[in-house]
């Protein structure tokens, strides 16, 4: 049994498509599918088409809000698939019991029913061709991330091992087994009863280059349509995924329409909703939203990643997040190093990987979902940019209050509320002003100048605007009598701990350097300078 994980729009389901053509006596004869291609070139393997009964189904549908829901659609698709082989209805193959049990394959079936539905198909086609079955199920984890972002994790784990168990571990009928999906569910989650599994997902150097398009792929493909003058356009906004070791994959999806359209835009990233992805790193702690600024910015981050991860404990979990991007396609392996402590081999420590956003493509989704955490105070935050760019303390203060009321529960994690934790939001606002203002300055965050660490500087990119250092203080009731006090205090930590050092090395002058300190209370804020 194989699983394969990649990112979505890769070819997966044209590969489960292609095998059932291969292999499915539905398809039996039909040389005409595979004449003129490689594998036809061989005896061994043309003797295999169209010899084995298939029973192929995708979960790529299943998307609800709710448990049942969800279960009543994956014993839909059950029945649908069913439904191809009622001829087995026919004739002395089931006896009277298992033809009721056949007919008894429903949306509404129990439980036990539905473990065991895939199972007693398999056997049933086992005694009609006198053959073990080939199952090909596509997007298997779809109903597992669906799952995790609208609350129903558990159940949905239960009803899945449960299938999954009778299916693929204690079938005696199953020849082989194929699944895909993005992301590599752990196995004590769904999988802890299969020890025949093999594993490819993207880090891996098998399939490496079987999913996607290679650049000599895509550049021979702009050639024959013209447009040989934007290969380094296109390789900017497109390319960038690695697999095993394999660099320089384009997504299919993305150069298709691009081909189509003549244009460059955001074709595959804005495929989905990207929901699961934006609900991890809203809500992520302030060190998360950190390492984010960081990618948005074009760096690089030296991480370990945990390929085999449990949705259930990706709140808090870094690692399991920065694997998720990866096996997603939003980040991409730029180096990888094993971590040796001691003197032996044995002390060796997870490996960690230098990570970086995969391309210009994926970078302007991740502005546009950042630029969305916004969208209900947007004309709140447009104004406090705007007064912030004009030195307009009082009318920055009116509008920041306004945006910290309405966007501070949008940030909340439920476990740790941002009105007690307020670095969840600044850093998400902090986000967002480096998405507004990326054309006009350059945003880092908490990086050393001077004595310390400032919390935000922004560096002007063009002659005559001011430099701008700001610094968060959540108030201390013991040391401060109220928000003024606090204000005070961030801004006397700018000036002892000489923030604005980077800044004058660089040639910036003092008196074009402005510093402002942001004083916290729940959802109070209080700006000063």
């Amino acid at each position: 049994m194989t699983l394969i994980t990649r990112p979505r729009r890769f070819g997966k389901t044209l590969t489960m498509s292609m095998v059932e053509k291969f292999f499915s006596t539905v398809y039996a004869g039909r040389k005409d599918l595979f004449e003129g291609l490689s594998v036809w070139e061989h005896e061994a393997f043309r003797n295999l088409q169209g010899t084995y009964p298939v029973i192929l189904l995708s979960f790529a549908d299943v998307k609800e809000v709710s448990f049942e829901q969800a279960r009543k659609m994956i014993c839909r698709i059950i029945k649908s698939v069913y439904g191809q082989y009622r001829f087995l209805l026919d004739g002395d193959w089931l006896d009277e019991n298992e033809k009721e049990e056949f007919r008894q394959i429903s949306v509404d079936m129990e439980d036990n029913e539905a473990a065991f539905s895939l199972k007693a198909l398999a056997g049933y086609l086992y005694r009609y061709y006198g053959k073990k079955v080939i199952i090909l199920l596509d997007e298997y984890d779809t109903p597992m991330q669906e799952a995790y972002v609208n609350g129903y994790w558990k159940e949905m784990v239960s009803f899945i091992r449960n299938l999954f168990n009778s299916t693929f571990k204690t079938n005696p009928y199953l020849e082989r087994a194929i699944m895909t999906g993005i992301t590599r569910v752990s196995k004590e989650s769904i999988f802890s009863d299969l020890n025949n599994l093999e594993v490819v997902t993207t880090t891996s150097e098998k399939y490496e280059d079987s999913f996607g398009f290679t650049e000599e792929e895509v550049f021979a493909a702009l050639d024959e349509f013209g447009l040989s003058e934007q290969k380094e356009e296109v390789k900017q906004w497109y390319d960038g995924f690695t697999f095993g070791k394999r660099p320089d994959i384009y997504n299919p999806w993305s150069i298709i329409n691009y081909l189509d359209k003549r244009t460059v835009r955001c074709y595959w990233a804005n495929t989905s909703s990207n929901s699961l992805v934006g609900k991890l790193l809203r809500e992520g702690n302030g060190e998360l939203k950190h390492d984010f600024e960081r990618l948005l910015s074009g760096e690089h981050l030296m991480v370990p990643v945990d390929e085999e991860f449990i949705y259930d404990q990706l709140d808090g979990n870094d690692a399991a997040i920065w694997s998720l991007l990866l096996a997603s396609g939003y980040l991409r392996v730029y180096s990888y190093e094993e971590y040796y402590m001691g003197s032996g081999l044995d002390y060796r420590t997870d490996p960690k990987y230098e990570l970086g956003l995969t391309n210009l493509e994926v970078k302007i989704m991740f502005h546009s979902m950042v630029a969305g955490w916004f969208q209900k105070s947007r004309t709140d935050y447009n104004g406090f940019v705007t007064a912030l760019l004009a030195d307009d303390v009082k009318t920055m203060n009116i509008y920041m209050n306004r945006v910290a009321l309405e966007s501070f529960s949008y940030f909340d994690t439920g476990n740790h509320p941002s009105g007690e934790e307020p670095e969840r939001f600044y850093h998400g606002f902090v986000l967002g002003l480096m998405v507004m203002l990326r054309d006009r300055y350059v945003l880092t965050s908490n990086r050393e100048s001077g004595f310390g660490h400032y919390d935000v500087m922004l560096e002007p990119r063009r002659s005559g605007d001011d430099a701008i250092i700001l610094e968060f203080k959540v108030r201390d009731s013991e040391e401060e009598a109220d928000l003024s006090d606090t204000v005070a205090a961030a801004l006397a930590q700018i000036e002892e701990k000489q923030y604005e050092a980077s800044l004058i090395t660089k040639g910036t002058p003092k008196e074009k350097i402005r510093k402002y300190g942001f004083a916290f209370q729940g959802k109070k804020v209080l700006i000063g300078r």
